[in-house]
């Protein structure tokens, strides 16, 4: 999936990857795709509660190995 900015949480462990997503989410259009790239599992879950939680919208996952990459689509300012 192209996305228009991605956020590099690898080595980072919950909760910090859902914070960093909500200071990194700031900085994207409406309608811009942002793709977080972790490997902690737990962002599989935590990643869709947060974006019901917020608004945003989850378009999905993608892994390769130990990464995991998700992406979300910035659904309002």
């Amino acid at each position: 999936m192209k996305a228009d900015q991605t956020l590099d949480c690898m080595g980072i462990y919950c909760p910090t990857p859902i914070i960093k997503t909500t200071t990194k989410i700031k900085d994207l259009k409406t309608g811009e795709i942002l793709e977080v790239v972790s490997d902690d599992k737990r962002i599989r879950l935590d990643m869709p509660d947060w974006c019901r939680t917020t608004g945003h919208e989850f378009l999905g996952i993608e892994e390769q190995g130990e990464e995991i990459k998700v992406y979300i689509r910035k659904s309002h300012n």
